[in-house]
């Protein structure tokens, strides 16, 4: 990575931001932290500059759900294209999920994926651990180990999959409690959805593809809170898609049960109408992705409920794929879309511009609840002095077309190609480290 910017001594000042979309100031960063904030800062000729007027300040973002693929599948992503996706996307961390090959289920693997990370510098990668052995939903992985490794796994998860046994699931729960982790539940309740191909509803019927109920999703949040709350642990919910599933879980935290939630932006923005009828045809498997993409009601519901807090916080599901595993008829294509580079401008769009969010609510959204929900260190810190200098510079002001032969990712399974977006990510620093600048990786 070229160092060019914030290798001298006396560090960075950042001219005019506007912090979490407030007046413009000054930020100097100094060995990593954040060690004076104002207006018109007087800093020294060796300080380099990086002028910011008009851009937003963000804590750097985290991702709670992304999929990095390596070890196994290198050929749709690796850890470095990952990463380097995620820190144009405005990311500083992102917690990489368990359905590697092998599965992220024993202490080696985990720090292997760890130690990758750190090797790729461009950003924090924190492995989430699998609940069972091989994602098998049969026995416990190595919980305890994963926790006590040296990637000090907090989040456990065999996204992809349903922890579908009841015992199983209780167990991983009581489990988790003694080093404060959480499981993070792929919720799908597998016999009523066999053969699902898209959300069960009018679209599904007239298209004569096998429908995804809603109620799938829905039976599994409510055992899963009632079970949480029955042992006392923490439970996060991936990738929220229904209305109804948004009923349950406020039911939950009415309760004063610990149960967080998220959703992605592509349930935020996105509708099953578009499997019919899209710019790119009908049946195109750029729009096939699990849980699949709902109704405009459950838009509607889903953004409310992340407006409100219901919802915690925004994770990408990023699901890199070849253009394989997507280019073929509907039925055999893989499910999953990528997401680390468009999520930003897809929650301007989907949440600031309708006015559902401000700034301050998407960096809660985006950054801190995400970090407090892994138990993640030095990240979704306020922009304050003292704080690490994870940061991201966007600009909210720009428009333009999506288009992903420029992308990092090694995929290209974007649902948003052609498509008018707002904003762009102008720089992103780790601990005072820009690993972007001008839009492009340092």
């Amino acid at each position: 990575m070229n160092d060019r910017i914030g290798t001298t001594r006396d560090g960075i000042v950042i001219r005019g931001a506007r912090i979490l979309g407030g007046e413009p100031a000054d930020i100097l960063i100094r060995d990593g932290l954040l060690v004076e904030i104002g207006q018109g800062l007087s800093v020294g000729e060796t300080v380099e500059t990086v002028e910011a007027e008009g851009l937003i300040a963000l804590p750097g973002l985290v991702d709670l759900h992304t999929h990095l693929r390596e070890p196994g599948r290198e050929d749709a992503e690796t850890v470095t294209t990952g990463t380097r996706a995620a820190a144009l996307g405005g990311y500083t961390a992102v917690h990489a999920m368990a359905n590697t090959d092998p599965v992220a289920d024993t202490a080696g693997v985990v720090e292997q994926v760890w130690r990758l990370g750190q090797e790729a510098g461009y950003c924090d990668v924190q492995p989430v651990g699998a609940v069972t052995v091989g994602l098998g939903g049969e026995h416990l992985a190595e919980l305890g180990a994963m926790a006590d490794s040296a990637a000090q796994v907090r989040v456990f998860s065999d996204d992809g999959r349903c922890v579908s046994d009841a015992v199983l699931m209780r167990r991983a729960l009581e489990y988790v409690k003694a080093f404060d982790g959480v499981v993070a539940q792929h919720a799908q309740e597998p016999r009523l959805t066999e053969g699902a191909q898209m959300n069960e509803g009018a679209v599904s019927g007239r298209l004569g593809l096998t429908g995804w109920p809603a109620v799938a999703e829905e039976a599994i949040i409510s055992r899963d809170c009632l079970l949480a709350a029955h042992v006392g642990s923490r439970l996060h919910i991936c990738h929220v898609s229904t209305a109804g599933s948004v009923e349950l879980i406020r039911w939950a935290k009415s309760k004063g049960w610990d149960v967080t939630a998220e959703v992605t932006p592509h349930h935020l923005l996105l509708t099953d109408d578009l499997v019919e009828d899209s710019p790119v045809g009908s049946y195109n498997p750029i729009y096939k992705v699990n849980p699949p993409l709902r109704t405009r009601a459950d838009v509607e519901a889903l953004r409310a409920a992340l407006a409100d807090g219901t919802i915690d916080c925004v994770a990408t599901d990023h699901a890199p794929h070849p253009v394989e595993d997507k280019e073929a008829e509907w039925a055999a294509a893989a499910m999953g879309m990528i997401g680390l580079e468009t999520a930003l401008a897809v929650v301007q769009e989907a949440m600031v511009e309708t006015g559902l969010l401000d700034w301050a609510g998407v960096a809660e959204r985006m950054s801190c609840a995400p970090a407090r929900i892994g138990r993640l260190r030095g990240h979704g810190q306020p922009i304050e002095v003292g704080a690490p200098a994870n940061l991201t510079l966007y600009d909210p002001a720009v428009r333009a077309a999506v288009d992903p032969a420029g992308y990092a990712s090694k995929s290209r399974n974007t649902p948003y190609q052609g498509l008018t977006l707002p904003g762009r990510v102008v720089a992103t620093f780790l601990r005072g480290r820009p690993t972007v600048l001008d839009g492009k990786l340092t």
